[in-house]
């Protein structure tokens, strides 16, 4: 039998904000926006290459915005995909790569897969992460 994860919830204060955010500065495909009467509702998008959604919500799960932390994105280039990001206008931390002595800045010559990451967060101040994954064991 397979687990599959489909879909996580981001909680969040604006629904508009939010889905222009995710889509316009992330690149995320709108699959769909199910607004429910007065400001609740929810909107599906999905990363590019994704088989996991993210549905922001607002009024539908009991989280309040801003609590979620720790949902982490892959990519095979994380200097390209940290550069892309800054150039649809996001603000993105540096490229930091964990070790034994914890994170430091990347240095020129860095392998990143696996330890290197970006951090950045959404307009409501939910925590996300862009892991580099060139290969796995």
């Amino acid at each position: 039998m397979n687990w599959t994860l489909e879909v996580v919830a981001v909680p969040v204060s604006d629904l508009d904000r939010a889905k222009t955010f995710y889509a316009d500065k992330l690149g995320f495909t709108v699959d769909h926006d199910t607004r429910m009467g007065g400001d609740d509702g929810f909107i599906q998008l999905t990363p590019p290459g994704s088989g996991c959604s993210v549905v922001l919500s607002k009024g539908i799960v009991g989280m309040a915005p801003g609590t979620l932390k720790g949902v982490q994105l892959v990519v095979n280039d994380l200097p390209r995909a940290r550069a892309e990001l800054i150039e649809r206008g996001m603000e993105v931390g540096e490229i930091q790569v964990f070790g034994k002595e914890g994170p430091r800045p990347m240095e020129e010559g860095d392998d990143l897969n696996n330890v290197g990451f970006v951090f950045f967060e959404d307009p409501d101040g939910n925590g996300w992460a862009i892991q580099q994954i060139t290969a796995r064991d």
